[in-house]
């Protein structure tokens, strides 16, 4: 009973941390560019899109679908879900550097707004 107790407790403690790096994460956003709206949230193959870019560069650190890897957090999580397309947007844009996560101006703007369609599906 002692070891699935401390189990839970090691399973809470993960999953705080995660939460509490994603909610800094979203915190150094400046204000400009949190209200950005995407340009593609009317478009219906947005998000399918940015399924296949999210796969072939996020995946690899994120999981599949975003459900969090070894190396990176799960981008399911309420903070995720509840930032702003603008937010999303700045992240990709220019990572978390000091977290491992590369800057990924390098791909096209549209293609970057695919990725923020697909995570707030």
């Amino acid at each position: 009973m002692k070891r699935v107790i401390g189990l839970l407790f090691l399973v809470w403690a993960a999953l705080s941390a995660q939460r509490s790096q994603l909610a800094q994460v979203f915190a150094d956003v400046p204000a400009k560019a949190r209200p950005k709206l995407n340009p593609l949230a009317k478009d219906p193959t947005a998000a399918l899109a940015g399924r296949k870019l999210f796969e072939d560069h996020c995946a690899m650190c994120h999981g599949s679908g975003g459900i969090g890897g070894k190396r990176a957090p799960s981008l399911m999580s309420v903070e995720v879900q509840q930032a702003s397309p603008g937010e999303i947007f700045w992240v990709i844009t220019n990572g978390v550097i000091r977290k491992g996560m590369p800057a990924w101006a390098k791909l096209p703007a549209p293609e970057r707004w695919q990725i923020v369609a697909f995570l707030t599906q």
